[in-house]
């Protein structure tokens, strides 16, 4: 549907650029195709609201999307959260940010009660045997994506690899090597700025279809205390009260509860992607909580590959067999259920309050060289907490067993060679070579990687 161009005075007054019932279709429709992480996603957006409905012009959408970049959470769930804002002011950025989860939260959620019920059964085990060592070879890809864009220079290849060591090697929490990067970035660029400048990647240039909407008639609010206060205030209680109930019902070390704080914590440290903070999850949860094991959360990056919305939703994986298994006196079924939503919750509120809180007053923000730089040196940093991640998920795939060093400075995970597992190792080299070199789509790679996990299980019941 293509719409007239609307007064700017009827725009403003309304508060909806285009009609709410129109928008909520558009997103709708949106939030079924939003597959194969950010970068299909952003595109899907793309195509809806910059080339097919021309509600947003290329240079606002690349605008938009630097806004989230500096932001930690899900970048494309918040576009869709800043865009929804253009178009129908605060109500549009909930609905749109909203939809943008929905789809995959019902199907994850789904998906983690069949793996619990099913999960040991012969055939979801051999699909599971196909998918795993695959998600090793989608990780190598982020790496590889995420480092030809973002390793310009030597300064920034030595963060990469410093970052690397400091989370593989050294057990340096995630966040201090974040934080520790952005520092970097921030004084190198006052000691030479020529080399944190980024890449880039989403330039300012005006090309596409002229949009309907001209810019001035997008919904904007001035910025003010007042309305910086309300927002926060009421965000606050949005994003923690659910947690303060939990604690008070079912205790301060329940599960619920500390699921509940540690993924609302999470949340605001997710700079860089799903993928650079997931290997902080899934130390923490595999082998500080326990909620499940290394095999089940690479199970569950597999199933979150396979769904739509942000990547990050693993954590309502993880939530779900961790509450399953620590329900204590609750049904266990219930508990999944209750932990899934508190999670995605804690997870994916603080994403549309720091939008709602910056819209109005980020474009301050885009000229602010030293913060640029910082983001540059984190941005250098998630190249090597991604690589940690693969390497976390190949030592948990490729090898039975696993045994921890801990001497002086070293804290690392150091495979059994006798314990090698041929079959993964094969899988994973036809899913490398299905990536990289005939450049096939996540979801083809994942489907060809679980049949060949079938076959395997198959021969292997005829040889037994």
């Amino acid at each position: 549907m293509i719409l007239p161009e609307p007064s700017t005075s009827a725009t403003h007054a309304a508060g909806d650029v285009v009609p709410f019932s129109t928008a909520m279709r558009a997103w709708a429709l949106i939030s079924l195709q939003t597959f194969g992480g950010p970068a299909g996603q952003i595109a899907v957006m793309q195509r809806h609201l910059v080339d097919e409905r021309r509600w947003i012009g290329q240079r606002r959408f690349l605008h938009a999307l630097n806004y989230c970049m500096l932001l930690p959470g899900p970048e494309a769930q918040q576009l869709a959260v800043y865009v929804g804002w253009l178009l129908n002011g605060i109500r549009g950025g909930l609905l749109a940010g909203s939809l943008f989860v929905l789809p995959g939260l019902v199907t994850l959620l789904a998906l983690s009660a069949v793996y619990v019920g099913f999960g040991d059964t012969a055939a979801v085990t051999a699909v599971f045997a196909g998918l795993a060592p695959a998600v090793v070879a989608i990780v190598a890809q982020a790496v590889w994506r995420v480092g030809s864009r973002a390793l310009t220079n030597p300064v920034l290849v030595g963060v990469a690899v410093t970052a690397f060591l400091a989370l593989a090697a050294f057990g340096v929490p995630f966040p201090v090597v974040v934080l520790g990067a952005g520092a970097v970035g921030w004084t190198v660029h006052r000691w030479r700025p020529a080399l944190m400048i980024g890449s880039g990647g989403h330039g300012g240039a005006d090309t596409g279809p002229a949009p309907l909407i001209p810019d001035d008639a997008l919904h904007h609010d001035r910025p003010s205390a007042r309305r910086f206060g309300v927002i926060l205030a009421v965000g606050l209680v949005a994003w923690l009260a659910p947690v303060a109930v939990v604690a008070a019902v079912t205790g301060g070390d329940s599960v619920f509860t500390r699921q509940g704080t540690f993924f609302a914590g999470t949340a605001v440290i997710t700079f860089g992607g799903a993928y650079a903070v997931l290997a902080f999850v899934a130390q923490r949860a595999v082998e500080h909580y326990g909620w499940l094991s290394a095999t089940d959360m690479v199970r569950g990056l597999a199933l979150a590959e396979t769904t739509p919305g942000p990547l990050i939703m693993v954590v309502q994986f993880v939530a779900f067999l961790g509450a399953f298994h620590h329900a204590g006196t609750m049904n266990p079924w219930v508990a999944g259920v209750v932990a899934s939503l508190l999670t995605t919750w804690v997870t994916f509120v603080p994403s549309f309050l720091f939008v709602l809180l910056g819209a109005p007053s980020i474009e301050r923000l885009r000229g602010n060289r030293a913060l640029s730089a910082a983001l540059t040196g984190i941005t250098a940093a998630v190249v090597g907490v991604i690589a940690n991640l693969g390497l976390y998920f190949a030592v948990h795939t490729f090898f039975d067993r696993t045994r921890p060093i801990d001497a002086g400075p070293w804290h690392l995970q150091l495979p059994e060679p006798g314990t090698l597992r041929p079959v993964p190792v094969a899988i994973a080299v036809t899913a490398a070579l299905l990536v990289f070199a005939a450049k096939w789509s996540v979801l083809r790679v994942l489907g060809v990687c679980a049949l060949l996990g079938v076959a395997a299980g198959v021969v292997r019941g005829m040889l037994t």
